[in-house]
């Protein structure tokens, strides 16, 4: 098996692909995300995705054989709330992950009780909606501190060489409270910074990366940067492989500009 590229992908908002009244705003974002298979070319072992949804005091693994479903969003039809992602979960891998962590001086360890997230389950059901592949998740740390979860990425990246997909799931803007036109100038002027530097030479990469409240409207565009942290594992586990940009849009809810990357 080849060595498997790793993503940071926009995940919409909510249960998306369970609303048909989304579905025009979400086109874009669902053709990205139902192109992934076959980008990536196989059928991986196994998928460990970061959500911006899973925080903890430490990188937690999830290693139940079979997730449950955690509806972490309000105000969405009643029918959202009886979703269900039967995919199976990795124990396996979880105990994998669990060693690579440790011997990395990462702290963590390993939660049977977790289930699914939307940051995991809304994607997934567009790129694998038959559900078939073991799925598990590593919570992102509660403080958000990007050098951390560089290291994190740099920790699981042997797990490229082992056929798992390593998917750091969140939104490139993610201002619950600024969106439609207001949301246009900031997040365009982010996301062109964002390009940039996941685009530009892969040494100089991780050193913006670490910086990156200094772009420009970085805490317009991420108050709360849990969903801009998933990135930083994607990239870590990629760190010398080049950046592609596999979606991009400028008027998601009405305004946004986001999107997503694909890194080897």
């Amino acid at each position: 098996m080849a060595r498997l590229t790793t993503y940071f992908i926009s995940h919409g908002g909510g249960p998306w692909p369970w609303m048909p009244e989304w579905a025009e705003m979400m086109h874009m974002l669902a053709t990205s995300l139902a192109s992934m298979p076959k980008e990536i070319g196989e059928t991986p072992k196994a998928i460990l995705m970061v959500s911006g949804h899973w925080e903890q005091a430490d990188f937690a693994v999830m290693s139940s054989p079979a997730p449950g479903m955690v509806y972490d969003y309000n105000g969405f039809p009643p029918h959202t709330y009886q979703i269900k992602y039967a995919a199976p979960g990795a124990p396996e891998v979880a105990r994998r992950v669990e060693q690579l962590l440790t011997a990395a001086g990462l702290p963590t360890h390993l939660d049977d009780q977790r289930g699914f997230d939307h940051g995991v389950f809304a994607p997934m059901q567009v790129m694998y909606p038959a559900a078939d592949i073991p799925l598990l998740q590593v919570a992102i740390l509660d403080n958000y501190d990007p050098a951390k979860h560089l290291a994190l990425g740099r920790a699981l990246a042997p797990l490229r060489d082992e056929g798992v997909l390593i998917v750091g799931s969140g939104l490139s803007y993610h201002n619950l409270r600024l969106f439609g036109p207001g949301a246009r100038d900031p997040s365009a002027a982010f996301d062109a910074w964002l390009d940039g530097v996941l685009t530009s030479a892969p040494a100089a990469r991780s050193a913006a990366l670490i910086q990156w409240e200094k772009a420009p409207f970085a805490r317009v565009c991420h108050p709360q940067e849990d969903h801009l942290i998933p990135l930083m594992a994607a990239v870590g586990a990629a760190e010398n492989d080049r950046a592609t940009r596999v979606y991009h849009e400028d008027n998601m809810f009405g305004g946004v500009t986001a999107s997503s990357y694909r890194f080897g």
